[in-house]
């Protein structure tokens, strides 16, 4: 006689044997860890990557676009030429109220000269009824200037506290001639 087949297996010969079914579950406990140190370096990288710039006005201009006229007693112009060169005067060159003077860059050079001028014209312009304008600097390296000159001029600048500077390579010929010591 032919056995019957029930399908349970039940240690039969010829029966069919059945597998459980698993429920599958995938721990994702490391890949959470995984975006949250992407994430956290994402954010890092991009926050240390960030330009450091420093602002730099320039003169305003009136409603016809000329140039508004800035009080001579608030306004120091400095020269960079070759060979870490720098010139400096107050004023106008014509008739200048201080200088023209070679410095030194660094603490005993112009960083000295800015805060003592600074100072002056503080005083000035308080005296004036206008303590809010300060200080004026005009930066004009030369073409024999270094990169490395104006960078230094700039972070004089910058730890002097001077308002307001802008950067010009509009040389009139005395102060080229006032630059290369004729």
């Amino acid at each position: 006689m032919a056995e019957l087949n029930t399908g349970d297996g039940g240690g039969k010969k010829g029966g069919k044997v059945r597998s459980q079914k698993l429920n599958a579950k995938v721990d994702l406990t490391a890949m959470v860890d995984l975006a949250f140190l992407l994430i956290t370096f994402f954010m890092l990288t991009t926050t240390l990557s960030k330009p450091q710039s420093m602002s730099l006005g320039l003169p305003d201009k009136n409603e016809k676009g000329d140039d508004i006229k800035v009080d001579e007693n608030r306004t120091m112009t400095v020269l960079l030429g070759d060979d870490n060169k720098l010139v400096f005067y107050m004023g106008l060159l014509a008739t200048p109220l201080a200088g023209p003077k070679d410095l030194s860059f660094g603490k005993d050079g112009i960083r000295q000269e800015l805060l003592k001028r600074k100072k002056e014209v503080l005083a000035y312009s308080t005296a004036k009824g206008k303590p809010d304008q300060g200080m004026i600097v005009i930066i004009k390296p030369s073409k024999k200037s270094n990169y490395k000159n104006i960078i230094d001029i700039l972070d004089e600048m910058a730890i002097s506290s001077i308002p307001t500077y802008t950067i010009v390579n509009d040389f009139s010929p005395e102060e080229t001639k006032l630059l290369e010591g004729k």
